[in-house]
């Protein structure tokens, strides 16, 4: 998969240096699937949540963190739309919500 807006996440970890590694790594994956349908996501990630038509939410290290995506499957595309911590999290619109 194409992964947009790894700087996001990059950018995140230095403020919350001890998300640096999860985030590494699930991007590692994420460029590395073929993902196809949400079915393949689930069965890799089986604590996600999808919302919406195209949005995945993944839990980032140990559930402290919440990564939000949407996905064009046909595209082979996933779109960074919000990394934050639960409290963040809490206060947004996991539907809509897009990086500032």
């Amino acid at each position: 998969m194409r992964i947009i807006a790894k700087r996001s996440l990059l950018e995140f970890s230095k403020f919350h240096p001890d998300s640096r590694q999860s985030l590494l790594t699930w991007h590692e994956e994420a460029r590395c699937a073929a993902w196809i349908a949400p079915r393949g996501i689930k069965a890799r990630y089986a604590s996600t949540s999808f919302v919406g038509r195209n949005r995945v939410v993944f839990n980032i290290g140990g559930n402290k963190y919440r990564l939000i995506v949407a996905v064009a499957y046909r595209l082979g595309v996933v779109h960074v739309k919000f990394i934050g911590t639960h409290l963040d999290y809490d206060r947004i619109d996991a539907a809509t919500v897009e990086m500032e």
